[in-house]
């Protein structure tokens, strides 16, 4: 295969190159053709088209007295739903509170090789104010508007690194040039000015002083099921949460949970969602262990969950400026601030878990997620509106739920041969 320089080509040339190296039939062409946009081309490299995942809202969240819909993109079915029933059983009771801290990301300038690491820290410390003032002069812009570098911190990581960290404050963006560009300046003096060679200078998605935390206060009569009571309901959520304290292989699936809903509204909101994935994973393993994010417990009849979560996540800059629907999601959340988003992100977070603890510990997971996934193979299998409410009762009544079930069903239903 020849790719030979093909970054350097038009749009149209690439896509010409494609056709004729792998064979591309006409269905392939048209199918490239209606999800192909302009503003792609902007974005990414060797752009080709659009790959579509479905964006929903979801409901019944009041967030900080607010009520909020919230856009959430995401392929899985019951993510939306979950979050929307979790939220309205926190609304009961007056719904999500949220506490941010001060939105400083880090970065740092590593040191490897290190003959003395108590000598280079101390002479990192006694240059923290020329460090500082490096750091924002590579970056003077941000400075003006209240942000820049704050604070240094030295870590010794062995017997042979030293990590120089610097926490930034990036006011509304992520920042992840601008962290990048004053790091490079810090590794420029140290070597210029004190002697010390760098490995490298790069931003942490590790944003553990950029945190959001999400409550929530549920009267246990709110949590009653057919076969539950409310205290019972609520006293096997607890068990949940300390399951997921001390056994890892639970709190890796308690934790996707959370960032089902966390991951749906960061893509909604253009930001990236695999740096804050990698940043709540780290953080759930940030005393050696890896943990449940959320915790819930008991206090005065009430059911009390918190989630709190590193968020890095910007308002503007990068490809947000850009991309249309990320602004118009922010219109549809009401969101103005950085600060605002992650109140939004933390909170989904938690109804998201709540719901699947609910589920897990009630009737089950797979009864919900069953439902949905039933509803989606009639779809794809060319169900009408009209055809739809018959068939999935028909289908959730099926001793197996799968695609030949599904057409079988709609055959039935259209008087037509199953054979």
């Amino acid at each position: 295969m020849n790719l030979k320089q093909f970054y350097k080509q038009t749009y149209a040339q690439r896509l010409t190159i494609l056709k004729k190296q792998l064979n591309l039939t006409a269905d392939d062409e048209a199918i490239i053709a209606d999800e192909n946009t302009t503003q792609g081309d902007q974005i990414i490299e060797n752009y080709l088209m659009d790959f579509p995942i479905s964006e929903g809202v979801a409901v019944n969240f009041v967030i900080n007295g607010e009520e909020k819909v919230v856009p959430m993109v995401t392929e899985e079915p019951s993510v939306i739903a979950a979050a929307s029933n979790g939220a309205k059983i926190m609304a009961i009771d007056g719904g999500i509170q949220t506490k941010i801290t001060d939105r400083l990301m880090m970065g740092q300038v590593l040191m490897a090789n290190v003959h003395d690491s108590e000598k280079l820290a101390q002479l990192l410390r006694e240059n923290e104010n020329k460090i500082l003032q490096t750091a924002n002069d590579a970056h003077p812009s941000i400075v003006k508007r209240g942000g820049g570098a704050k604070k240094i911190r030295v870590r010794k990581l062995d017997h042979q690194f030293v990590s120089l960290d610097i926490f930034i404050g990036t006011k509304e963006a992520m920042g992840a040039n601008m962290i990048n560009a004053m790091l490079e300046g810090v590794s420029n003096f140290l070597h210029l000015e004190l002697g010390q060679t760098s490995l490298m200078a790069i931003l942490s998605n590790l944003s553990d002083e950029c945190l959001a935390t999400a409550t929530c206060r549920i009267s246990m009569t709110a949590l009653a099921t057919k076969q539950f009571d409310g205290d019972e309901i609520a006293n096997r959520i607890v068990m949940a949460s300390e399951a997921a304290q001390v056994d890892p292989y639970r709190a890796t699936t308690h934790n996707k949970g959370i960032m089902n809903g966390v991951d749906a509204v960061v893509m909604a909101s253009g930001n990236d969602w695999r740096s804050i994935e990698s940043s709540a994973h780290a953080y759930a393993a940030r005393d050696g262990q890896y943990r449940g994010l959320s915790r819930w417990q008991i206090e005065d009849k009430f059911l009390v969950g918190s989630l709190t979560l590193p968020l890095p996540v910007g308002f503007v800059g990068g490809s947000i400026k850009i991309n249309r629907k990320a602004q118009l999601n922010h219109r549809l959340m009401q969101v103005k601030t950085a600060k605002e988003l992650e109140e939004v992100i933390v909170s989904v977070g938690l109804a998201q878990n709540l719901a699947a603890l609910k589920a897990l510990v009630s009737e089950g997971i797979q009864r919900g997620h069953m439902h949905l996934q039933a509803k989606s193979l009639l779809l794809s299998n060319g169900a009408t509106s009209a055809e739809l409410a018959e068939a999935q009762l028909l289908l959730e009544k099926a001793p197996v739920i799968d695609e030949q079930t599904a057409r079988q069903i709609l055959k039935q239903l259209r008087g037509e041969s199953n054979e």
